[in-house]
């Protein structure tokens, strides 16, 4: 398979996507409460690998991952307390992810300007043939 400009944005726009969907995810159960440390929530973290084509790169996207460990605290109060009154908040730091969220933004928006600019080159390329 040879790769095109637009195969590699294309993909880079993808991983870009599910970073934003992960950072979402994330943000979505900050501060999330639950009564044991395996069921807290974990944040999400896309796991990406390289993928060469001769001399062209780009990424492919190879999983995704639970990361950090839940922060227990003393809440006897929470109906999800267990038996020692302990709770645990989810994974996820707040600003960590807003500051993604806008390297993620950033780079699917330099990803758009890389189509639209092989676009308008095929177009004039095309053009000149007239």
């Amino acid at each position: 398979m040879t790769l095109t400009t637009f195969d590699i944005a294309g993909r880079a726009m993808a991983a870009q996507l599910l970073r934003l969907n992960t950072i979402a995810s994330n943000l979505a159960n900050a501060g999330a409460v639950s009564g044991s440390a395996d069921t807290a929530y974990r944040a999400l973290k896309p796991v990406f690998a390289s993928h060469y084509d001769g001399a062209l790169a780009t990424v492919d996207v190879a999983g995704v991952a639970r990361t950090g460990t839940p922060e227990q605290r003393n809440d006897p109060s929470n109906p999800l307390a267990d038996a020692q009154g302990n709770v645990w908040t989810a994974a996820v730091d707040p600003n960590q992810e807003m500051v993604e969220m806008v390297e993620t933004a950033r780079q699917y928006a330099n990803n758009v300007e890389v189509l639209t600019t092989a676009k308008a080159l095929a177009l004039d390329t095309l053009r000149l043939g007239r």
